[in-house]
């Protein structure tokens, strides 16, 4: 039996290729799982090489530090990929490690998919052509990204986004603040800070005074933190509950949230709630982002709509009494600022696409998988 193996190199990443190997396990495809990843991957039969949190980074400055033991895990994944064991890889996100990882799968004959590919629409246009020279086929997850990289040879489908399909589980709002035991008439703000621990160290503190200074203005304001499994937050730092993997649950709950930027803003669109963007990052990062990015905004949920459909506020520009300005009208229920980013909100959704991604994700793999089994049916009966 050979190997399909994953490359899921962040919390996000993990939880999308899990979704991918539950499809191929339900199908009974005749692969064995192995990979980079975390306990979502594990939990869906996707034996560990490497387990996620050991290599989540984030920046330019802070990627550094860790070079030594990516280097270490790319040798080993050459190995395994030089085997003639690797039927298929499939890389999530993650795009500095992957690409690499691409090159070596492609020198050794092996076909890559990509899931969720580089953000070369934002920064990094030159990895268009090591897109296109190594990968077999790209499925992408924003409606505007598969013209643009079959415009440059890589072959792309939009496959939806998979935030979709948890849609069928998102509970309503009366069930979700019974969930979080809010009361059914209560105004609440959600706090997003982030997954990673550069990015909470930076959030947190900002995060945290812009919601003290709405309950100075509304002490009946309810504050409640989504955070990851694996973080934990000083109570001294941090004084308002927490609430441990149910991101879906606390959007539902909220009246509006304050996030980092990224997938998160996705998610906000997904459940329907009014949303601020903010981000800080190292000055060396910063720096370098704003001679590289080509967009004018960070917030997915802005680049999926096209314009500033969420306040972003991003660096010296995150300033707790000015995001507390703009998240009070959202708050409030009968404001045209929050009529109109539901509308904007809405409209996100519908460009994501259809529920199914894992599924289609699912059927390129197999397909992928018999056509390399065909070419190499030889060996793989000598193995």
């Amino acid at each position: 039996m050979r190997d399909i193996l994953f490359v899921a190199g962040e919390v996000s990443g993990d939880l999308h290729a899990a979704g991918v190997a539950r499809e191929l396990v339900a199908r009974g495809a005749p692969y064995r799982l192995t990979g980079i990843g975390g306990d979502e991957m594990r939990a869906a039969g996707v034996e560990l090489i490497e387990h996620v949190e050991r290599l989540a980074v984030m920046g330019f400055a802070e990627v550094l530090q860790h070079v030594p033991k990516h280097w270490a895990l790319l040798r080993e994944l050459r190995r395994r990929i030089a085997s003639g064991r690797v039927a298929l890889v499939v890389l999530i996100d993650y795009p500095t490690f992957n690409m690499k990882v691409a090159e070596a799968a492609t020198a050794a004959g092996v076909p890559v998919l990509y899931y969720i590919t580089p953000q070369v629409w934002a920064w990094g246009s030159n990895r268009l052509e090591r897109l296109a020279r190594t990968v077999t086929r790209a499925a992408v997850i924003l409606p505007f990204e598969e013209a643009l990289l079959r415009q440059h040879g890589v072959d792309a489908t939009f496959v939806g986004h998979p935030l979709l399909d948890r849609l069928e589980r998102l509970p309503d709002r009366a069930a979700a603040r019974a969930t979080l035991g809010i009361p059914d008439d209560a105004r609440v703000l959600a706090l997003f800070p982030g997954s990673r621990g550069q990015e909470i160290a930076r959030h947190l503190d900002p995060f945290v005074a812009a919601a003290r200074e709405l309950q100075r203005r509304d002490p009946s304001l309810h504050v409640v933190v989504s955070v990851a499994p694996h973080v934990t937050l000083d109570p001294r730092r941090c004084p308002f509950p927490m609430v441990r993997s149910a991101s879906f649950t606390v959007f539902r709950a909220a009246d509006a949230a304050l996030c980092k930027s990224g997938t998160t803003t996705l998610e906000a669109a997904v459940a329907g709630c009014p949303l601020v963007v903010a981000y800080r990052t190292s000055p060396l990062t910063y720096a370098a982002a704003r001679r590289l990015v080509k967009i004018p905004h960070i917030g997915l949920v802005n680049v999926v709509a096209g314009y500033a459909l969420a306040p972003e506020f991003v660096q010296d520009a995150l300033r707790p009494d000015v995001v507390a300005d703009a998240l009070g009208p959202l708050l409030d229920g009968g404001t045209a600022q929050r009529r109109a980013m539901l509308e904007g909100l809405g409209r996100v959704r519908i460009a994501l696409g259809q529920p199914g991604a894992a599924a289609r994700v699912a059927t390129m793999a197999v397909q992928l998988g018999e056509r390399t089994s065909v070419r190499t049916g030889a060996r793989v009966d000598a193995g």
